[in-house]
């Protein structure tokens, strides 16, 4: 039990202090990797919108789709390729391990830990960002 109640508190120390966001990176990674189909502004309108079968979310709206919660487990999700779309093929980057060079924890929008890369971590931090 005590090594059960140190690991949790270990794991959410880590999460805490994994959220060290960099919105101006993650605006970087954004219009490398997103932009292209989300568009420069998130809207959904990028050059290969047209080319998708299911058209790109407006990436500025997903908080208030969402009941006013910003929901970092889903976009996590998405992102990786637990909860792929269809318009991708696969998992959305279609940039390969880009999105998978390493492994920090972050809270998701319930408070839980929710493993993803220090990429997808700064990509996050600009989303919240475009919100409106």
């Amino acid at each position: 039990m005590k090594l059960l109640i140190t690991c949790v508190a270990a794991i959410s120390a880590l999460c805490g202090a994994a959220w060290s966001e960099d919105a101006k990176n993650g605006k970087q990674v954004f219009e490398t990797h997103c932009a292209v189909c989300h568009g420069l502004d998130a809207y959904g309108d990028g050059p290969m919108a047209p080319a998708l079968l299911v058209q790109p979310t407006d990436l500025s709206q997903l908080t208030a789709q969402n009941g006013g919660v910003f929901p970092v487990a889903r976009i996590v999700m998405r992102i990786d390729g637990r909860d792929p779309l269809v318009s991708h093929g696969s998992m959305m980057p279609v940039y390969g391990s880009f999105f998978d060079i390493d492994s920090v924890p972050l809270k998701a929008e319930t408070g839980q830990p929710i493993m993803t890369s220090s990429p997808v971590v700064d990509l996050l931090a600009y989303l919240r960002t475009l919100q409106e």
